[in-house]
């Protein structure tokens, strides 16, 4: 059931999560909700991907759409405008910040895998491999796009996202071990409850990346609204003046959330913008 709306004012910027809000439960834009943002695009608001992806994986989501929004990445870390694909900003995790996570991962989650996300300056910019993972580690997606080398190599350099995973255990879990122990040094949170973390610099969040893009077309926070289902929503859906979550939604998204639409298999986000536009 969708809440009663919190405001008639519509916003001056939109802001959507991808995987299990935007798109359907077959990773699908239906046709609804690509005319609603179509819809809400051609009347001058802004839409923007806010998402735990990396810019690599933001094309098919612009096929679908069928134009090319400015994207939030890797959860807040990257600023990526897929209209000339290019990487606008990156907030990473140092080398050794990341030899100092690593330990403390393998003290707290015994048996659990790394693995880092890295950009350069375009999506597929091939300079260097941009998610490498060491031996063993267990996806949690897949057709996953990694390369495997040693561990010293995943945690030597630099990364937007260092990602530990470790499948007998849930998400949850797994940060209340963890987080404790991290002490601010790293931003904590997640996408899927199956044995997945996400850790990115301390700060960096959706809704910190969310800032930099506002800013940048000069709309306050205020006349943002947002669209998220799982935990790495939450700071985005705190920030908005308008966050919404998903009728699927993860219990922590609902508590940060103004209004609770209907589920991404149902249409929720289009639901919403079809008040405005």
């Amino acid at each position: 059931m969708t809440s009663m709306p919190t405001t008639s004012r519509a916003p001056r910027l939109v802001a959507s999560d991808v995987d299990g809000t935007l798109l359907d439960h077959r990773e699908k834009v239906t046709e609804r909700t690509r005319r609603a943002v179509l819809a809400m695009v051609g009347a001058g608001t802004p839409f923007v991907l806010s998402t735990g992806r990396p810019p690599r994986w933001i094309s098919p989501v612009v096929d679908q759409l069928g134009f090319a929004p400015m994207c939030v990445c890797a959860n807040g870390a990257v600023i990526y405008d897929a209209g000339t694909d290019r990487i606008l900003d990156a907030e990473v995790l140092t080398g050794e910040t990341l030899h100092w996570l690593a330990d403390l991962a393998y003290q707290a989650l015994p048996g659990c895998g790394l693995a880092a996300e890295r950009v350069g300056e375009t999506a597929h910019d091939a300079a260097t491999p941009q998610f490498v993972s060491s031996p063993g580690y267990e996806h949690a997606w897949l057709n996953p796009d990694n390369t495997e080398v040693s561990l010293a190599e995943v945690i030597d350099v630099p990364a937007v996202k260092l990602l530990i995973r470790l499948s007998s255990a849930s998400s949850g879990d797994m940060v209340a071990a963890l987080a404790p122990l991290v002490d601010g040094r790293a931003d904590i949170t997640f996408s899927t409850d199956n044995g997945l973390i996400e850790l990115s610099a301390p700060g960096v969040t959706k809704a910190s990346g969310l800032a930099l893009v506002a800013e940048r077309l000069n709309v306050q926070a205020a006349d943002i609204a947002a669209f998220g289902d799982m935990p790495n929503d939450v700071p985005m859906l705190h920030m908005a003046g308008l966050g919404v979550a998903m009728g699927n939604a993860h219990p922590a998204a609902v508590a940060a959330a103004d209004e609770i639409t209907t589920t991404n298999a149902d249409d929720g986000v289009a639901r919403v913008l079809e008040r405005w536009w």
